[in-house]
């Protein structure tokens, strides 16, 4: 078995285990709860703080289902990010290719960054990424970048243009609620 393929089937007989537990303590709610408990033992060094409400009730909904229905895991590598943190990996990612506009291919300066707004995460593994990718856009995720497999956006009203890179420019949504018909 593949080591993915054994934390998946670990990670969900552990949020078996705590189902009941999270049934008990918060209801119609506990299969939620008790997923991302097992996925906050999976990943426990993810940092949700900082995404926007809505962008977190999506990324935690969505990988909910992706554990429940196919045994999926999606772990969170990078979510939101502060305009310092993210000039300095603008900076240091021009430093390391010598060019601003090579640099933009993977990193934004932070005026640009979906990331500084809190509606940007970049995920893993890549089959969690590619779950995401086919299923996200029912919970407003998609996938924003063709070299970019890990880079999702929550986008509540429309789908996104899908771009090549991140140094094509393009609109930010306004954070907030999607409509009741795609709930």
């Amino acid at each position: 078995m593949r080591r993915d393929t054994i934390f998946a089937w670990l990670t969900t007989a552990i949020a078996r285990v705590l189902l009941p537990v999270a049934v008990l303590r918060h209801g119609r709610r506990g299969r939620h709860v008790a997923a991302q408990w097992a996925l906050g033992l999976r990943f426990p060094h993810e940092e949700l703080r900082g995404l926007t409400p809505a962008a977190h009730a999506a990324f935690t909904s969505a990988r909910t289902e992706a554990l429940w229905r196919d045994r999926q895991l999606i772990g969170l590598s990078s979510g939101h990010r502060d305009a310092a943190v993210q000039w300095r990996m603008f900076l240091d990612e021009v430093a390391r290719t010598g060019a601003e506009s090579v640099a933009r291919l993977r990193v934004l300066p932070p005026d640009e960054s979906a990331h500084v707004t809190g509606i940007a995460m970049d995920v893993r593994p890549a089959e969690g990424a590619r779950w995401l990718e086919a299923h996200g856009w029912r919970f407003g995720l998609y996938r924003r970048y063709d070299n970019e497999w890990w880079h999702f956006e929550y986008w509540p009203v429309a789908p996104p243009p899908r771009l090549p890179n991140p140094a094509v420019s393009r609109p930010h949504p306004a954070p907030g609620p999607r409509p009741t018909a795609w709930r």
